[in-house]
């Protein structure tokens, strides 16, 4: 892998902001649709336990979306998956827009968790499609990848934190309906730029022609994926449920909830984009990422741990013990996000970059399944000490598997 290589082209550079806006105009409705649903059924009444059910479709149909929608852009085209994407999202606003307060609990949970199905859908289709578009269009240059990755990602979960202020915001003074009607018309202008700009066929390949060359993957992928399972199950089993809860049930308003969670996922953001300064990088892409996603992984392990201490042992409020050990756990999550997500770029080939990349997110998204379904049971049973303990263990389990990562591509 080259170092610097050829400078990217007026296209390549072109394709990369477009395919950059496109995704943060998705990820501010994604982020306010989590708090539209979240707020709006924890006012009717829901149990934690039942608000993450909720979201369990929606993660676990990320799983599927991944693997086939790698397959799909590889053999379509990017673009065209990412339009895809788009328009699956559109449809799961309008099926949640026409809820009814006449309808009963069971109808409405199963149509809720239906649409949040076909959301996830949409999230991870869009997602595979934007991601596998920055190795096209970096090239094998791994200074621009490496920078390119990183502030894709961060700003994405920068735009996620503004829509997570914007979906409270919308509950107010819109309302469920209308606020799910306004961001599937925003939607909708996203998506005709994305046909009318971008080339349909970018990142077409040869399509893997069976299920087991589709799962051959390399090592260093392999590792990566195992690794993303543990490392945003740690993050999710506290942040879906555990953390909104313990805020609101300690005298937080909804407003308050909202707003921290907006902050901390758009500084959480900024880190991501921040990484490349962080972390030193090689000439040869691997030599001091691998460390530094060994380093990184171990140091945020004990960040959760630390917290559940100074819960029990420091006499100080525990919701503010919590704000602030969360801040560092952002901090140090960002960065082995923002890494994790390049060598997994690094290590993908270029023929088949879309599939190597689904495959990698099909284990973001059971991760996040695995979090989310934690996260409602581990705090009904045990508070956020529970949660939080979980979190540490997934952590050395994610830290134990960066230590079998390859130092180079060939492995």
């Amino acid at each position: 892998m080259s170092a610097s290589g050829a400078p990217p082209s007026a296209a390549a550079t072109r394709n990369y902001a477009i395919v950059t806006a496109s995704y943060w105009g998705f990820t501010l409705t994604d982020g306010a649709l989590r708090m539209l649903v979240l707020l709006h059924f924890f006012r009717l009444g829901y149990s934690p336990f039942a608000l993450a059910f909720l979201f369990l479709l929606y993660e676990a149909a990320g799983i599927a979306a991944n693997l086939i929608g790698g397959w799909l852009a590889t053999r379509f085209g990017i673009a065209r998956m990412l339009a895809v994407g788009l328009m699956t999202q559109i449809i799961g606003f309008l099926m949640l827009s026409v809820l009814s307060p006449d309808w009963t609990a069971a109808l409405s949970v199963v149509w809720v968790v239906m649409a949040q199905g076909l959301c996830g859908v949409a999230k991870d289709l869009t997602k595979t499609a934007s991601k596998s578009a920055i190795k096209v269009t970096a090239g094998e240059a791994s200074g621009r990848l490496f920078h390119w990755v990183a502030w894709f990602t961060g700003s994405k979960n920068a735009m996620k934190g503004i829509g997570f202020f914007l979906g409270g915001f919308l509950l107010e003074v819109a309302g469920f309906r209308m606020a799910l009607w306004l961001m599937a018309g925003a939607l909708a202008l996203v998506l005709v730029g994305v046909v009318v700009a971008l080339p349909p066929m970018m990142g077409k390949a040869k399509a893997s022609r069976s299920a087991r060359e589709l799962f051959a993957k390399n090592s260093g992928v392999n590792l990566l994926a195992a690794g993303r399972v543990f490392l945003f199950g740690a993050r999710d089993v506290w942040f879906v449920v555990g953390v909104p809860v313990f805020l609101y049930a300690s005298g937080w308003t909804f407003t308050m909830v909202g707003g921290f969670l907006a902050v901390w996922t758009i500084v959480y953001g900024l880190v991501q984009a921040a990484a490349p300064v962080v972390v030193r990088r090689s000439a040869d892409g691997l030599s001091r990422e691998v460390p530094a996603a060994r380093w990184w992984s171990l140091a945020l392990a004990l960040v959760p741990a630390a917290i559940v201490a100074a819960l029990s042992w420091v006499a100080l409020a525990p919701d503010m013990l919590l704000v602030a050990g969360l801040a560092l756990f952002g901090v140090l999550f960002a960065v082995n996000s923002s890494v994790h997500s390049y060598l997994v770029l690094a290590y993908a080939g270029s023929e088949k970059a879309a599939e190597d990349v689904g495959f990698y997110y099909a284990a973001n998204a059971a991760g996040r399944f695995a979090g989310t379904l934690l996260s409602g049971l581990l705090y009904g049973w045990g508070g956020i000490d529970a949660c939080l303990i979980a979190s540490a263990v997934m952590l050395v389990a994610c830290w134990l598997l960066t230590l079998a990562l390859p130092s180079r591509t060939s492995t």
